[in-house]
């Protein structure tokens, strides 16, 4: 059976019911469409302070080339200081870049991958300094302070900036106010009208690269039968091009159905369907299942067309009203459509 109707869901169902919607400003994922908004407050102080960490680490470098030797008791000094020196002025210019993508690390994102590649690559530098010379072990607290502890700001900014940068997340056009009702396919219907006719199951899928998309299709194929003996309609959502759609899902025998290209997502955001976050699109068992869709069951994969973040979910609708609702737990969740098409009593 699908998963119980959850309030978000509930929520898209009042919008779906009401009569001449307006704008879906208050729906749940309206604000998608805002960049740094979506940044935590602490990743940006985070790049920040990192910002003004380099500067003064680097300036007392420049001006004190002995000082953390010093006070790390290193017996053998830096026989060429002016070396350290210009490493100081190298970390300053950092900081200068830090601060600058504090403000938009969405399109700041270079800055910070920059970094952390060097955040990463000096402490295994120091891992090797290490093996060859235990004497700088003294100077570990530096590769914490100055790498270690940046990792996860720097990761978070990078993951944030990898979603806000996918297909669909523009913001230079006007959202349609109801796509239900507005969004048409190749033969000019709405996922509305094919509701009014009879009960339809839309099926929103992930990009056509990802296995778990190929496997959805071959599921439906599998399943179409018994579906639509239910006096039930497949509508596909994608996040293609019409023609793209087309000749993807004529691989899977199913180019006759009902298909709706949405590249801007208008659907999947009214429909609360959201972006993954990193445990839903990698985790453990994303992995073991992926591993079985794509080699075992030879699904494979394909070039990314569309947002790589967008989770997937299907809605049973009649008459413009959510029976049944299965948002995808993670990307390997696997719907069973046949009861999907069922509603729940």
């Amino acid at each position: 059976m699908g998963s119980p109707i959850s309030k978000r869901h509930l929520t898209a169902l009042h919008c779906l019911t009401a009569a001449n919607a307006g704008a879906t400003a208050g729906l749940p994922g309206a604000d998608n469409m805002k960049t740094n908004d979506r940044i935590p407050t602490w990743v940006t102080a985070s790049l920040k302070l990192a910002g003004w960490y380099n500067l003064v680490w680097g300036g007392l470098v420049v001006v004190f080339p002995n000082l953390f030797f010093r006070i790390s008791g290193w017996q053998d000094r830096p026989a060429e200081p002016f070396i350290w020196q210009a490493l100081g002025m190298v970390i300053g210019v950092y900081g200068v870049g830090y601060l600058i993508s504090a403000n938009n690390p969405i399109q700041h994102w270079p800055i910070i991958l920059v970094g952390l590649l060097g955040k990463v690559l000096g402490p295994i530098g120091f891992l090797f300094a290490l093996w060859q010379d235990a004497a700088w072990l003294s100077l570990i607290w530096m590769i914490v302070l100055n790498d270690l502890i940046w990792w996860p700001s720097f990761c978070a900014a990078l993951w944030i900036a990898a979603r806000e940068n996918q297909p669909g997340m523009t913001v230079d056009y006007e959202k349609p106010a109801d796509p239900l009702r507005t969004l048409f396919n190749e033969q000019g219907q709405t996922i509305y009208e094919l509701s009014v006719e009879k009960p339809t199951l839309v099926v929103f899928l992930r990009h056509a690269g990802c296995t778990f998309c190929r496997e959805a299709l071959a599921d439906l194929r599998t399943q179409r039968e018994e579906i639509e003996k239910q006096n039930v309609t497949i509508a596909l959502v994608h996040m293609g091009t019409a023609a793209q759609g087309q000749a993807f899902f004529g691989k899977y025998e199913l180019q006759d159905l009902p298909q709706f290209s949405d590249p801007e997502r208008c659907l999947y955001q009214f429909f609360d369907l959201q972006l993954g976050r990193p445990g839903q699109l990698f985790g453990p068992r994303v992995w073991f299942r992926g591993f079985a869709a794509a080699i075992l069951r030879r699904h494979g994969v394909g070039k990314l067309q569309g947002n790589g973040f967008q989770m997937a979910g299907t809605f049973l609708i009649h008459q413009g009203k959510i029976v049944n609702a299965h948002p995808l737990k993670d990307a390997s969740d696997r719907p069973d459509y046949c009861s999907l098409a069922t509603p729940q009593v």
